[in-house]
């Protein structure tokens, strides 16, 4: 809506310019004579630009353009912005005639319409396809559970996975009682979804559980969403729904009436699966997209004004010892997504194969592995670890989306291997470069501890968090206490 907003009022400034420009009269007599400036009150052209954004985003929410881009595609959603931007402009043209505003110039209007319409469509466009290559990484994707294992659940499945634009990964069926064979299953999928799945049996090799180790499975693979597909017991439903609730995953159904459950309840389309949404953990987009435009233009202007020092830093390690100046790391990031971490290298060229003839001097707990004075670091390693400039080129991983200022640090493949399930908590969201546990447990050497401060952090999230923990960082920073 804010970015509507914007639109609206460059689209008025760039149509003023331009009438200035083309009509040498109103040139002559000055930048804002003929326009919708001149000879007007504040009030009133606030009035009716306010009138304008307002009925416009009224419109669009009318016509779901503010629901997940998943829930429609490119062609719809560029048809429906067009038509709420024409709705409008008939509502503010509407307006003008009411006013007798005789004297506001109808190029004007029409030339602002015009804009917004193309701008709106243009921008939702360029979204999606940014939002698209996105799932070709990734990044944004959700991972989903089916509970059952009969012929709709067979053709959702192949749904989701057929039509990658969706955004949605298969991670499994789960078993309920008689979700084999649900009455009149085949016919829903059929009438209700248009899509036929292929012949045979899908469900039986990629069954992952029952009802019973449900949301262990959901915590093992980072599942967003779960789709029932098979009538249960509503007691059954109920426990599920509460239990999703404190998990805080989504939970939809395709259509069926369980005692009331889903009665009044809205259908969403997943593609053309209708779904009825039972829960929808609280996430506040707002706050997160706040978070990661803090965090591309906070490593922006880092990387900007310490390109000297990270030049400086480049041929120091090169001049320092043999080998190259980056050491690229595969790192588990958000969801368990795979990634490659950039460092600083600051250990000798051999030092993955030096590592097990070094894992008894390990100085930490459970499945972390750090030694202060670990022989393979250079000279200037310690340096550069000392103070956190190894950290640096982590701003890049920031820009690309793969990691956050603020967040847990990101492990290594062997150390996930070895976590509990109540571990995985923290692979939830998106690695930080600094977090809790850096700015108040640096050297505390209990996993249980390291733990405990990122789920704490997780519970506790808010943008004001992440801003007392970057201060605090740089304090830490300055005192040299990395290792």
């Amino acid at each position: 809506m804010f970015l509507d907003a914007m639109t609206i009022l460059a689209s008025v400034v760039i149509a003023t310019v331009y009438r200035k420009h083309t009509n040498p009269i109103v040139g002559a007599k000055g930048l804002w004579h003929g326009t919708l400036i001149h000879g007007r009150s504040m009030e009133i052209l606030l009035a009716l630009l306010c009138g304008f954004a307002i009925s416009l985003m009224i419109t669009s929410r009318r016509l779901n353009l503010y629901a997940p881009t998943k829930l429609s595609s490119i062609l719809h959603e560029q048809r429906l912005s067009a038509q709420a931007c024409l709705t409008s402009g008939l509502l503010l043209t509407g307006t003008l005639y009411l006013v007798r505003a005789e004297d506001i110039p109808r190029s004007i209007v029409l030339v602002t319409v015009g804009l917004v319409t193309v701008a709106l469509s243009l921008r939702r466009l360029i979204y999606r396809l940014l939002l698209y290559r996105g799932f070709e990484r990734g990044v944004g994707t959700r991972n989903v559970l089916i509970v059952g294992t009969g012929q709709q659940a067979m053709a959702l499945r192949y749904y989701l996975e057929s039509i990658r634009h969706l955004g949605y990964r298969f991670k499994g069926f789960i078993e309920a009682p008689g979700s084999g064979e649900a009455p009149g299953s085949a016919e829903a999928a059929s009438s209700s979804a248009h899509f036929k799945a292929p012949s045979g049996s899908l469900a039986g090799p990629d069954v992952v559980g029952t009802l019973e180790t449900l949301f262990q499975h959901t915590r093992k693979e980072f599942v967003d969403e779960i789709f029932f597909t098979t009538p249960c017991e509503s007691g059954v439903i109920r426990a599920v729904v509460e239990q999703a609730r404190i998990q805080g995953v989504d939970l939809r159904m395709v259509p069926d009436i369980y005692d009331g459950l889903t009665f009044n309840s809205a259908i969403e389309y997943i593609g053309q699966f209708p779904t009825i949404p039972l829960h929808c953990g609280h996430v506040s987009e707002s706050a997160l997209l706040v978070k990661r435009t803090l965090d591309i233009l906070f490593s922006a202007l880092v990387l900007i004004l310490l390109l000297p020092v990270l030049l400086a830093i480049a041929i120091a390690i090169k001049l320092d010892s043999p080998g190259p100046v980056l050491y690229l790391s595969d790192r588990i990031g958000k969801k368990g997504r795979v990634f490659r971490c950039i460092k600083f290298r600051t250990m000798i060229r051999d030092a993955e194969r030096r590592r097990a003839s070094v894992m008894h001097l390990n100085e930490r707990r459970g499945v972390l592995f750090k030694i202060a004075d670990d022989p393979r670091i250079t000279r200037l390693g310690r340096f550069l670890r000392r103070y956190s400039l190894d950290e640096l080129p982590q701003f890049f991983n920031v820009l690309r989306g793969d990691m956050s200022i603020v967040g847990p640090r990101p492990p290594i493949g062997s150390e996930v291997r070895e976590y509990e399930l109540g571990h995985l908590r923290r692979l939830d969201v998106t690695p930080g470069i600094t977090g809790l546990w850096q700015v108040q447990a640096r050297q505390d050497p209990s996993f249980d501890s390291y733990i405990s401060l990122d789920v704490t952090y997780i519970e506790n999230w808010s943008i004001w968090l992440d801003i007392q923990i970057i201060l605090r960082t740089v304090g830490v920073v300055l005192a040299g206490t990395g290792t």
